[in-house]
């Protein structure tokens, strides 16, 4: 089952390479750029921000920002939106969907295996289409597929 509406459990952003994520309640993002204050921000890349579900967290004994994540989801199946997907976050954000995160070695640093336990379920990369300030709690819902004209 695809679970298409969420919310906005936490809000970190990534301060410098290896350093420990920033809590937040709110935060801005700015249009192809990502998180304002983020280290990942940079006009045209494909990883602004990186969503994960709480659920998978809790799946795997981890705590929130643990694995960098930039926006921990609530309710959501990340796994099951497609590149390109939109979603949208409160009445105005929007976020397309760039591809999966893949596990890297660092993960290990964590807990050994962790990295090979991830595969397929780090969470998602994406890029800010519509900027704006999210919080924690904000609505997050799968906007439908647009191809060719033809809403899926």
């Amino acid at each position: 089952m695809v679970r298409d509406k969420g919310y906005i459990f936490s809000i970190q952003k990534c301060l410098g390479t290896r350093q420990a994520m920033k809590q937040l309640g709110k935060a801005n993002l700015n249009k192809n750029i990502g998180m304002e204050g983020d280290h990942h921000a940079r006009v045209g890349s494909q990883r602004q921000l990186l969503l994960v579900e709480l659920e998978v967290l809790q799946l795997f004994d981890l705590d929130v920002a643990e694995i960098k994540e930039n926006i921990t989801t609530c309710g959501i199946a990340l796994s099951k939106i497609v590149r390109g997907q939109r979603l949208k976050i409160g009445k105005v954000v929007q976020l397309s969907i760039t591809k999966p995160c893949e596990p890297c070695s660092r993960l290990d640093e964590i807990r050994m295996g962790l990295q090979k336990e991830l595969m397929g379920q780090r969470g998602m990369l994406a890029t800010v289409v519509v900027g704006g300030m999210i919080s924690i709690g904000d609505p997050i819902d799968v906007l439908p597929v647009i191809e060719k004209g033809f809403v899926h």
